[in-house]
């Protein structure tokens, strides 16, 4: 599979709901699984499914109107528990992107880790973005990785967004941390050899 991310133009799917937190995200009871596959199937099942297993029709991911790989959700994304599998659940699902003005500092890392994009804008610009889509639901969004860009199509207005450069560039070639090493490998043998001490 190819988790390389490089530019995105995408239609998104839109939470404007704020303090989204991890159990909200994967609740806490299909957390037993130890694969990342899978969990895609449980993103926000407490809000895709009505108490007696029927889908949610109101519900954003269910309503046929917004398709897309990118996530946009309101301030304050990713609280509570520092559980990776909220990350390895919104992956799974489809998600390439998340957009938001605020991100729980674990769960911003541990998306990053696990080949998704936290993008952070300001909240004007989340404001915006979230008009436009309720006004036109195939209003798209291009993610610029390589540029740190993020552009709403819809109105032209673009945003930079900050990320550590080392997971830029685990993200743009599809890198997580122990291929990032293996890549290196004959690097980290010169740099051995030319330092060693008898």
């Amino acid at each position: 599979m190819d988790n390389s991310i490089t530019v995105i133009t995408s239609s998104a799917i839109p939470l404007p709901m704020e303090n989204i937190d991890t159990d909200q995200i994967i609740p806490a009871r299909f957390l037993k699984a130890t694969s990342r596959e899978g969990f895609g199937d449980n993103l926000f099942r407490d809000w895709r499914y009505n108490a007696d297993g029927t889908l949610n029709t109101d519900f954003a991911l269910n309503d046929p109107r917004y398709k897309g790989c990118i996530l946009v959700a309101g301030k304050n994304f990713g609280s509570g528990s520092s559980r990776e599998h909220a990350a390895w659940a919104i992956h799974d699902y489809g998600f390439k992107v998340v957009v938001s003005s605020f991100f729980a500092d674990i769960h911003k890392n541990n998306e990053l880790n696990n080949f998704v994009l936290p993008v952070v804008v300001s909240e004007a610009f989340l404001a915006e973005i979230f008009a436009c889509i309720d006004s036109n639901p195939s209003t798209e969004l291009k993610v610029d990785l390589p540029a740190q860009t993020i552009t709403n199509l819809a109105t032209g207005h673009t945003e930079a967004f900050e990320i550590n450069a080392y997971k830029k560039h685990c993200l743009i070639n599809g890198l997580d941390d122990i291929e990032y090493l293996l890549s290196r490998k004959n690097d980290i043998e010169n740099w051995e050899n030319m330092n060693k001490f008898y």
